[in-house]
């Protein structure tokens, strides 16, 4: 019976679900005993307006229900876009766009990272607190809009803030401390940016262009940290625009210096600057729960020999059926030295990949000198072992493939990427031939 009622919903059948009534005046009661979901969330889904009437003037109760999934019938509207049936929840209470699901994200959450900006304008109108709510990361639907890049949606909120008066929380800051300016500028945001300006929120010093995060960065900061291969000179001509500062630079700057007005300026200064240090390097750090713990070993499949053995030249059977091997060689090099060959290579080029990309993520790293130590260190640590663990027969092959390849792999990588589409066009080609 219950699962006709939702079929009922599913369809938006207001005949059908008269009829189920008919048959049982109480499936609306006995609802929750066989279902995660309402009537009333499958309608507000579905987009079935005057269904979501009806079970409203049935059961108003239902629009406070959460289901398993942590959303409410206003959650899914929202996030669906379905303006009227948003509207038609708000007439029952206007709170309804403040209720907290999965992970506190409330209507309005959903709508922002939709990108529903009708609807985030209509909650906001009704109830204009809601955009103070934050998400269980800390996050206002501002935040959530310009993280997943849903400028349509930013532009409205902007709006309404101003309209409203809410300008205070432009300088909200998540659970990492980040502002929206923040997001903007690590997430590459220009549009975000420019409407900023263009809005003239920077200008007006409502925002802080020079708010530290809790590892103690500005929003400059993020930007140059984190390079990307195109935009980022347009993003801090922006940025420079208006006025923003890395910390390091706040820190040595006149202005900041009322903060240690009564030190000795000749020890403050070091002071601050190992404070900036210690932050960014914290930055950077291993965070359990953060971060995905791994364990790094260099040991190709199969392990390596324990033992060394030298089988005797008068037993050729033995010898047969027992490779000759040293300690610490590897087992599938002696094997089956084509696997080995196979391993050896591609895990060569992936290795040598991922230390040219962190390379180049990390060129303006402000800890450059240790970091390349340690890219070095992997680099050769890496080609000693594996030249050890081989056997003599293929020790060239090995060198070969670990220094001589590893170190043309920026160079082969960067050609392929400029020449992608020939040598696509090149292989199709071939396989036509083949054909």
């Amino acid at each position: 019976m219950v699962a006709r009622l939702l079929e009922a919903a599913q369809i938006g059948d207001i005949g059908y679900l008269h009829k189920l009534l008919t048959e049982n005046p109480f499936i609306l009661n006995n609802t929750a005993l066989f279902s995660s979901e309402n009537p009333l969330h499958i309608a507000s889904i579905a987009g079935h307006l005057d269904f979501v009437r009806e079970i409203l003037r049935l059961k108003l109760e239902f629009a406070n229900e959460i289901n398993q999934d942590g959303f409410s019938p206003m959650h899914m509207a929202a996030a669906r876009g379905h303006i009227e049936i948003v509207q038609e929840l708000m007439k029952v209470d206007s709170r309804l766009c403040r209720l907290e699901g999965k992970e506190k994200k409330t209507p309005l959450h959903c709508a922002a990272i939709k990108g529903r900006a009708e609807v985030v304008s209509v909650m906001l109108l009704c109830c204009p607190n809601c955009i103070e709510d934050v998400t269980i990361q800390g996050e206002t639907a501002l935040h959530l809009a310009v993280k997943m890049n849903q400028f349509q949606a930013v532009n409205a909120l902007l709006d309404l803030i101003r309209e409203l008066n809410r300008e205070g929380v432009l300088n909200l800051k998540d659970e990492l401390g980040n502002t929206i300016l923040h997001l903007a500028a690590w997430k590459k945001r220009r549009q975000v940016i420019e409407l900023f300006l263009g809005s003239r929120i920077i200008n007006s010093g409502i925002l802080e262009v020079n708010a530290k995060n809790n590892s103690g960065l500005t929003a400059l900061d993020l930007l140059l940290i984190f390079p990307s291969e195109a935009g980022d000179t347009e993003i801090t001509e922006i940025l420079r625009g208006v006025g923003p500062m890395r910390a390091k630079d706040i820190s040595l700057s006149p202005m900041s210096s009322f903060q240690s007005a009564n030190q000795n300026s000749a020890f403050s200064t070091p002071e601050i600057c190992q404070t900036e240090q210690s932050n960014l390097v914290d930055y950077f750090k291993f965070k359990k729960g953060r971060d995905s713990p791994s364990e790094a070993r260099i040991s190709p499949p199969g392990g390596v020999w324990e033992d060394s053995y030298m089988p005797d030249q008068s037993n050729n059977t033995k010898a047969i059926i027992r490779k000759a091997h040293y300690a610490g060689e590897s087992i599938l090099a002696t094997s089956g030295p084509i696997a080995f060959a196979l391993f050896v290579l591609f895990n060569t080029i992936g290795l040598s990949v991922s230390l040219f990309m962190i390379h180049i993520l990390t060129s303006r790293f402000p800890l450059q000198f240790e970091l390349q130590m340690c890219i070095v260190a992997m680099y050769f640590t890496y080609n000693t072992a594996l030249i050890n663990m081989s056997p003599d027969e293929m020790k060239l092959y090995v060198v070969l493939v670990t220094v001589i390849l590893s170190s043309l792999t920026p160079i082969i990588a960067k050609f392929i990427r400029l020449h992608a589409k020939k040598i696509g066009e090149f292989v199709v080609d071939m396989i036509h031939c083949v054909i």
